[in-house]
């Protein structure tokens, strides 16, 4: 595969990787499908660093629309371009390693919900994870199955932005390969 057809696949492959990422994030501020619990700040602490909008999401998606237009046309024929879209690319990584790392705190230190008539996060700085303990997940009476709420959509992040870090390292490669090589062979006719 020639490196801009390679540049564009991944590009391609980003934007909706991208999207669910700000997506997530979003939705973590809804808990319970509520907007009562954001007005009243009662929000998991880990959703506020917003690494799904920002890190996952726009991190992610400006460098997708550069790393898309350096291989637009198929084939590696802009060197800068291609130069440029290792930066770019970089950017991308730094973006999703910080939703991946904001993703695993908000899943190691689970939601923030009330107990009894208390607000707290009752899950945090415990020796056993309640990952694998369902049964401790009842004393969280509000919102209404947050622990699988943040469960889910924190899961979903996590699993994005390995993604969004697999395919930007790979166009960082990718963006050296067409930096150095230059050109593909189109037919008989060289594209510089």
């Amino acid at each position: 595969m020639c490196t801009g057809s390679c540049a564009r696949f991944i590009g391609v492959s980003l934007y909706p990787l991208a999207l669910t990422s700000i997506i997530c994030n979003i939705l973590l501020f809804f808990p319970g499908w509520d907007v009562k619990y954001a007005q009243d700040g009662h929000i998991t602490e880990e959703v506020k660093y917003m690494g799904g909008l920002i890190g996952g999401g726009v991190m992610v998606l400006i460098p997708a629309i550069h790393i898309h237009l350096a291989g637009k046309n198929g084939c590696c024929a802009n060197r800068c371009g291609m130069f440029l879209s290792i930066a770019f690319a970089a950017i991308g990584v730094a973006g999703a390693l910080y939703s991946f790392v904001v993703a695993m705190l908000g899943l190691t230190n689970g939601p923030l919900c009330k107990v009894a008539l208390i607000w707290l996060t009752p899950f945090k700085d415990r020796e056993e994870s309640y990952l694998n303990n369902k049964d401790s997940w009842f004393i969280c009476t509000s919102p209404e199955n947050i622990v699988e709420f943040n469960i889910a959509l924190f899961s979903t992040l996590v699993a994005v932005s390995a993604v969004e870090v697999i395919l930007c390292a790979i166009q960082m490669i990718n963006g050296l390969f067409g930096c150095l090589c230059g050109t593909c062979k189109n037919g008989s006719k060289e594209v510089v």
